[in-house]
């Protein structure tokens, strides 16, 4: 029976940040395969997809030493979709509930390349200077100008999604489930927000729809398509094994925008639909796995 839903998508995504060293800003990166490349984490990818998907519309908070997503018996994952995503909660019992739906790390397809962006806040200092009978030049300290400079990548990445569809709406700690329309919204909720995904990163607005995209439901719980999804310089590894996963009642699909170098064969040998399409028919699987 299948019981989960898995895609692995690529797309041309910035990363996100890590540490800053003064007003130096690095991207994340990871080291595999004896090169370095960069990343967006799937912490931050989670956080991401859940905001645009609107689960955290309902999100209340708790304090308890550090801040974490309140629960009780009344507001709950079959209650609150802003639990939908797994919680820990400290407030008199401890109550853990693993998330129903998990992410990997979106990693760049080709090795890091530094990029440095400079930047500084000079018309904001100059107007500063000007209302108070200053100068830019002799005192930089009293206009407050601060020149500073980031790593920038905006590169293909790829990334997976898998959703344990007989836990979403589910919370065993308080004996409680959602009813199967909610449980259907919930999904399609994260299946919109996937495929109409959109990031802001130090103010710049960055389209990180699928460019590609491979998936569907599922009998096993696991990235299925993540070992047999890669892209090197600009072009789709068709493989044997990737044709083999998809001939399992799986599918593909392409934005067709020349994204690939190997567009056309992409399109001979996977006759893949369009994404549009391709979510619809996802959708429709997950409405009749839940016969809502």
């Amino acid at each position: 029976m299948k019981r989960a839903l898995t895609m692995t998508i690529v797309a041309n995504m910035t990363s996100n940040y890590s540490e800053g060293l003064g007003n130096i800003s690095s991207v994340q990166k990871v080291f595999r395969q004896q090169h370095v490349y960069a990343m967006r984490s799937r912490e931050s990818l989670k956080n991401a997809i859940c905001v645009q998907a609107g689960l955290y519309e309902d999100l209340q908070t708790s304090l308890d030493g550090a801040m974490q997503k309140f629960v009780s018996e009344e507001v709950n994952a079959a209650t609150c979709r802003a639990l939908e995503g797994g919680y820990m909660s400290t407030k008199n019992l401890t109550y853990v509930r693993n998330s129903s739906f998990y992410l990997t790390d979106a990693v760049a397809c080709d090795a890091f390349v530094n990029e440095t962006r400079f930047h500084n806040n000079l018309y904001l200092a100059s107007k500063h200077a000007k209302d108070n009978g200053l100068s830019v030049q002799n005192d930089a300290d009293k206009t407050g100008l601060m020149p500073y400079q980031y790593e920038y990548d905006k590169s293909l990445k790829e990334y997976s999604l898998t959703v344990d569809l007989e836990m979403v709406g589910k919370d065993d700690n308080f004996h409680a489930e959602a009813d199967p329309e909610e449980k259907k919204a919930r999904v399609n909720m994260l299946l919109d927000a996937v495929r109409n995904l959109s990031l802001i990163v130090k103010g710049n607005l960055d389209n990180a729809e699928p460019l590609f995209v491979a998936g569907g439901l599922s009998e096993r719980k696991t990235h299925y398509f993540e070992n047999v999804v890669h892209v090197k310089n600009g072009a789709l590894a068709i493989t044997p094994d990737l044709k083999d996963k998809l001939s399992e009642g799986f599918s593909c699909a392409l934005l067709r925008g020349d994204n690939f170098s190997n567009a056309d064969q992409i399109v001979r040998e996977l006759n893949p639909s369009s994404v549009k399409q391709f979510f619809d028919d996802l959708k429709q699987q997950v409405s009749d796995y839940y016969q809502a």
